[in-house]
């Protein structure tokens, strides 16, 4: 286990909303604006980039839930930011909490919490295969 994970690290990401992230598209509502999902997937994405860069090999994260508003709509075409914090870390090291934030070019559009659990990586894809042998 990596001892580099710490709350206060941060990391951002950006994207241009395109047709195929609109809750039109994705199936997610009948309006062509950025979708609830696509934030939500995105902001999941930062805060995998903030852990990654601090575990081991071998070592990686997966989502055990997540919390947010979506406050305000973004047109196609749109820029949209994303930032995740580390805020907290487990006493065991596993498990991490986020605090997630977008921004599109006009301001906030979506905030809230995600949480994430330290796997190893083969261990964890190999019960799941099992899991669907059986």
């Amino acid at each position: 286990m990596s001892t580099i994970l710490q709350p206060g690290m941060k990391g951002t990401r950006e994207t241009e909303v395109t047709e195929s992230m609109l809750a039109s598209s994705v199936g997610s509502g009948k309006v062509c604006v950025f979708s609830t999902a696509m934030m939500v997937a995105w902001m999941e994405a930062t805060a995998v980039d903030v852990a990654q860069a601090a575990l081991s090999e071998g070592l990686t994260t997966v989502g055990t839930g997540i919390s947010v508003n979506h406050v305000a709509a973004t047109p196609l075409g749109m820029k949209v930011r994303f930032c995740a914090e580390l805020t907290a870390v487990s006493a065991n090291g596993k498990g991490l909490s986020f605090k997630v934030a977008a921004y599109d070019e006009a301001g906030l559009i979506g905030e809230g919490t995600h949480e994430r659990v330290v796997v190893d990586r083969e261990k964890f894809e190999s019960r799941t295969r099992a899991k669907g042998q059986a």
